[in-house]
């Protein structure tokens, strides 16, 4: 549980890192790119025969985007928007998840979920508006970015479970190696625009980049160590903590504040998520949980 328990502080806190590398002059997207292009090379040291494999499999493809945008989003989004949103909006998964299992792997969508589903929206609801709005959609960018990635992020899920007799290895390549390409071209595109060019010279940033990729490292140590000890239902409890872990060192670090609306989205939020993560991984049932 310790395992799990850091890395979900190390995800919960990363907005903090990815603010201060954009101080030094590197985007959160350039940043993930440089993160897992080593993770990349990591795995191709390790294993050469998961570049051919990842060729040949062309439904990995889909993995290497929906992980991608996933981590695009919830980088992006973290660094522009506010922290305590954008991560309650990103665990909008399940309900995502929900919809997509019924369409990818035709799995029935039940009343306790649909329950979820309504739960998990009305919290968000109440997370997103504000006195004299009009609708409660997101009015920033941030929120559409947490919004995303929460559903790229249920994607990577669905095609993970879907393609589960593909070798570990190759999922996991595929899995960085969207993690390096989408941002890393979203960046581009974007260049000189949304996204700053990485400044010059890189030894500011180069060197911090270079240590929050070790951090990141072990956090996925950790997940594996931790998932492969504990029950499921346990994970999914554990690994919600993240929400705790990136509300607190925004409202103590970043001087967010969180009002009755946010609080109360947030247990609804939550709730679902947890409830979706148990029944997920109850014995004898078969639906896709929360990460």
């Amino acid at each position: 549980m310790a395992a799990l328990l850091v890395n979900a502080a190390i995800f919960g806190l990363s907005w903090w890192p990815f603010r201060q590398l954009d101080a030094l002059g590197l985007h959160s997207l350039w940043t993930s790119a440089v993160m897992y292009a080593v993770a990349c090379a990591g795995i191709v040291a390790w294993r050469p025969s998961v570049v051919g494999e990842l060729i040949r499999r062309r439904g990995l493809w889909v993995l290497v985007l929906a992980a991608g945008f996933t981590n695009a989003a919830f980088n992006w989004g973290v660094l522009i928007g506010e922290v305590i949103r954008v991560v309650l909006l990103f665990y909008m998964m399940p309900v995502w998840a929900a919809l997509l299992a019924r369409w990818v792997l035709g799995e029935p969508l039940t009343v306790a979920a649909t329950l979820r589903i309504v739960v998990a929206v009305g919290g968000a609801i109440l997370v997103l508006w504000q006195p004299g709005m009009g609708m409660p959609w997101p009015s920033a960018l941030g929120d559409w970015l947490g919004l995303a990635g929460g559903f790229c992020f249920a994607a990577t899920n669905i095609w993970l479970k879907r393609h589960a007799q593909v070798p570990a290895p190759a999922r996991a390549m595929a899995m960085f190696s969207g993690g390096m390409i989408v941002p890393g071209l979203l960046a581009t595109l974007l260049g000189g625009t949304l996204v700053p060019w990485p400044a010059v010279p890189v030894w500011p940033w180069l060197w911090p980049a270079l240590a929050l990729t070790t951090v990141f490292v072990v956090a996925n140590l950790c997940l594996q160590y931790g998932t492969a000890r504990l029950p499921a239902n346990v994970t999914a409890v554990v690994m919600i903590s993240e929400v705790v872990f990136a509300a607190v060192s925004a409202i103590v670090i970043g001087q967010e504040e969180a009002g009755w609306r946010t609080a109360t989205g947030a247990a609804m939020i939550i709730g679902a998520a947890l409830a979706a993560g148990w029944t997920a991984h109850r014995p004898g049932r078969r639906s896709v949980g929360t990460p």
